[in-house]
């Protein structure tokens, strides 16, 4: 699969429509990995002008401003200014709500002001306008599916619509969690939970999410973000369900379904 680079499309003198921000988990996670190809497999099949910057890419320095080093973050953050200026760039699209915050919100402060949009947003205008074509009752259809409000897309930004209609095309049915949109319960990646020891406590906060998404009766765990994906991922495996409870990527679950 060819994924072009802004290195090539800037020897060419060309500009791409939009720039597709891989980011770390992207990069270097193999789970990740794998919606990042769903999703550029999905970019081919509708013949999208984009780029990546490849190993000019650079963490956007969230998890370095969330931890308290605010030096780290500039260091790293006014780089990738640079690099992005000085390609041209004006619009991105990152399957990561925290890339897609610090992108969207804290660049600016900064000098790098773009239009930034997340891939469920991305997928949304596609199948709108007729890009993304779906097969006739294709693999998810008649199945229950929850969705999982991360929580930079969800209450940060207030993105909650986009990808639920991007499920509705799935001819799936959709039940909602106890606490989902503005009152989602965050499943501990935000809150750095990943990567570090649990504070005192009787339960982590991933397997209290996890059993709020199985008391759904839903065979298929919708996330739109990585670190999501891990710890929903994890918390279904504490209850030995992942044999018949799957946790995906909304992008994996269009590429399954693209005529």
């Amino acid at each position: 699969m060819h994924v072009p680079r802004m290195s090539e499309l800037a020897g060419e003198g060309r500009t791409p429509e939009i720039l597709f921000w891989v980011g770390c988990a992207g990069s270097y996670d193999d789970r990740a990995q794998k919606v990042i190809k769903a999703f550029c497999e999905i970019l081919n099949a509708v013949e999208m002008d984009y780029a990546i910057l490849g190993n000019e890419e650079m963490c956007t320095g969230d998890p370095a401003r969330r931890a308290g080093n605010e030096f780290l973050f500039q260091m790293t953050a006014l780089q990738n200014v640079q690099t992005l200026n000085g390609y041209g760039i004006k619009k991105i699209v990152t399957t990561c709500p925290h890339c897609f915050n610090t992108l969207k919100n804290e660049y600016p402060a900064l000098g790098g002001s773009y239009e930034v949009i997340h891939h469920t947003q991305l997928l949304q205008e596609l199948i709108n306008a007729g890009r993304i074509k779906m097969t006739e009752g294709g693999t998810f259809k008649g199945k229950k599916i929850t969705y999982h409000d991360s929580c930079y897309l969800g209450r940060a930004n207030g993105v909650y619509e986009a990808p639920r209609s991007v499920l509705e095309s799935l001819d799936n049915e959709l039940v909602e969690m106890k606490r989902c949109r503005t009152k989602g319960l965050c499943c501990g990646a935000g809150g750095a939970q990943m990567w570090k020891e649990d504070e005192p406590g009787d339960k982590r906060i991933n397997i209290d999410r996890a059993e709020e998404a199985l008391e759904t009766g839903a065979e298929i765990i919708a996330v739109n973000c990585p670190f999501c994906l891990t710890m929903m991922s994890d918390g279904v495996k504490n209850f030995d369900k992942q044999e018949e409870v799957m946790v995906y990527d909304l992008a994996e679950l269009i590429v399954n379904n693209l005529k």
